[in-house]
């Protein structure tokens, strides 16, 4: 067994340690480590966009990313979107437009968006479909999940 190495990180807003091998993907520490099992595991070769996390401001697939390089970052997962009781308005427009289904892929999808409306608060419909392209489904209509996108870019906006 490798010996285990020290991070320090800040997880939703929180500051947070733990202890990983080497070896050990992020989505590994987060899921087995950490308890935060709303990022899923998909291919595990950074194609479905499953396990997306926002990483110092940028999408990135966690499959990909070592939990040793989370040392000193700013993760956010599907789990920090939330506030207490009260649903993102991306949460609260996926549901309102029955956009996910299995579940699999939503939280990618949700990280992905929210990633997306970070750097760009007013996307047009083209740019939000590029904006998710790294995100695969084979559950529901992508139409479905770029509405809900856009309508909470509205609602964010106060349109």
């Amino acid at each position: 067994m490798a010996n285990k190495v020290h991070v320090e990180t800040t997880l939703n807003g929180e500051a947070v340690e733990f202890l990983c091998e080497p070896r050990q993907s992020l989505l590994e520490v987060l899921r087995d480590v950490l308890g935060f099992t709303g990022t899923k595991e998909g291919c595990l070769t950074g194609d479905c966009g499953a396990c997306s996390v926002i990483l110092d401001g940028r999408i990135s697939c966690s499959c990909l990313v070592l939990g040793v390089e989370a040392q000193g970052k700013n993760i956010q997962t599907v789990e920090g979107l939330a506030q207490a009781d009260k649903l993102h308005p991306l949460q609260q427009k996926f549901l309102e437009h029955a956009a996910l289904q299995c579940g699999i892929c939503t939280p990618g999808f949700l990280v992905a968006a929210k990633a997306l409306l970070d750097r760009n608060p007013n996307p047009t419909e083209h740019e939000v479909r590029y904006g998710l392209a790294g995100n695969l489904c084979r559950c529901t209509g992508y139409d479905k999940i770029v509405r809900a996108v856009l309508d909470a870019a509205a609602v964010m906006q106060g349109r």
